[in-house]
């Protein structure tokens, strides 16, 4: 009985995963919005055991990979792309290199539209106001960036050591207009933890569900990230 039971669990487990990775793209019109949110600095990390953002542009390269991929199976899809600006500043003047120019380098490469954001208010006025919203919907969001369980964080370890002063919260998703996604958008959340509570949040706020990740994710340089150890997984 038990190890039936066992069997199971590793069924559904397998089914879940598979599923979310196998999550369809949207065949409706509409502009497909990718967010990168900004790296820490070495000065807040340098002091831990496993520092994050050893590498620049985990976040830039990630949207790179996804807007690649879209671009080649939709070659016409309208695509946005949401850049935190603050982070990349100031890891630019850590590092005395200009990331600003390469990240409008990716913009180049695949012809979108690079908008630059300071603040979680402007990445909502976007999303809102961007475009004539009753004529082109969203059908797709994807997040790049630092996150737990309940918020985007924006600034993660960058202006305050392990903490953020610019994130989007699940109690603010309200203020995201309800009418804005396609019927079948995809929404996704690269980031850590947000499958264990915003995911949810996300689709009462806007009746479109969000993929997160339960768990950890890994970002890596050359694919998308994974879930960060064995037990974590997709969920919506």
């Amino acid at each position: 009985m038990l190890y039936t039971l066992r069997i199971l669990l590793v069924i559904v487990f397998a089914a879940i995963t598979l599923h979310a990775e196998d999550a369809k793209e949207p065949v409706q019109p509409g502009e497909t919005i990718i967010v990168s949110g900004g790296v820490s600095l070495w000065v807040w990390e340098k002091w831990k055991a496993s520092p994050h953002d050893n590498w620049w542009a985990n976040f830039v390269r990630a949207a790179r990979i996804r807007i690649e991929q879209i671009k080649t199976a939709r070659p016409d899809q309208q695509i946005t792309w949401l850049v935190y600006r603050p982070a990349y500043l100031t890891r630019s003047r850590q590092d005395n290199r200009d990331y600003t120019a390469l990240v409008a380098s990716v913009r180049d490469t695949f012809h979108i539209k690079l908008m630059w954001f300071d603040s979680a208010s402007q990445l909502v006025n976007y999303l809102n106001y961007g475009q004539p919203r009753d004529r082109v919907k969203i059908n797709g969001f994807e997040y790049f960036g630092h996150s737990n369980k309940a918020c985007f964080m924006f600034d993660y370890s960058n202006v305050i050591d392990s903490g953020s002063k610019c994130w989007l919260h699940e109690s603010e998703l309200g203020k995201i207009n309800r009418s804005l996604f396609t019927s079948d958008a995809l929404v996704r959340s690269w980031g850590c933890y947000t499958g264990e509570s915003m995911s949810q949040k996300w689709r009462a706020a806007t009746g479109v569900p969000m993929w997160g990740f339960v768990g950890k994710s890994q970002y890596l340089t050359e694919e998308l990230p994974v879930p960060a150890t064995a037990m974590g997984h997709w969920t919506r």
